[in-house]
């Protein structure tokens, strides 16, 4: 599993990641192989995945497999691209989309955030798409992460800063969340302003 977070403040958007890789209950730590990095470029946009050790290497190709970047700038441009990826991952990727009977949407067992220009996004196993105000988390760790980037969304300007707080904490208290963790900053373009919430 894996720990990532996405932190949308003062026009900027920050990704991070832990570093840890695990087989079963063997941990695979950094520094013991060619770094492999849970966040990926696709066009503009930076996206990280939880879940599968394979996310990495599947979603890897099957972008690069794209005669161009598909459009991530906004919830129901990325709700098409996920939802076109997902039987491409069946066939050619060998995805079990069997997450269990109750369920009303067949899973794509994907977890993915999204950092662009246009804003922050996660993206749900379902493939439902949410944009972030603030922050969001995902993986075996992402209740330590909220916990902790709450408190620091308070204290810190940075959303880096905000986002390392939340995958530092999760590496604390998760046994599947491992230093050292990654991070990275896009800057929103200037018409891009966080959405407007009123709640009565």
């Amino acid at each position: 599993m894996s720990t990532i977070v996405v932190v949308r403040k003062n026009g900027a958007v920050a990704l991070a990641a832990d570093t840890l890789w695990k087989d079963g209950p063997t941990m695979l730590r950094a520094g013991l192989f060619v770094k492999r990095s849970k966040i990926l470029r696709v066009g503009e946009a930076l996206l990280a995945s939880a879940g599968s050790a394979a996310w990495g290497q599947v979603l890897a190709r099957y972008f690069a497999r794209l005669k161009q970047p598909p459009d991530l700038s906004g919830v129901d441009a990325i709700f098409e691209a996920v939802r076109r990826m997902h039987p491409v991952l069946k066939r050619r990727y060998g995805l079990n989309p069997d997450d269990g009977d109750r369920d009303e949407f067949e899973s794509s067992r994907l977890c993915l955030l999204v950092a662009s220009r246009h804003g922050a996004f996660a993206v749900s196993p379902e493939r439902g798409v949410l944009e972030v105000v603030k922050f969001s988390a995902f993986g075996a760790g992402y209740q330590y992460a909220l916990g902790a980037m709450h408190e620091a969304y308070r204290s810190s300007e940075r959303p880096e800063d905000i986002a390392r707080a939340g995958v530092e904490a999760a590496a604390e208290f998760d046994e599947d969340t491992g230093l050292p963790l990654e991070v990275a900053r896009v800057e929103l373009s200037d018409r891009e302003s966080p959405p407007n919430q009123t709640l009565v």
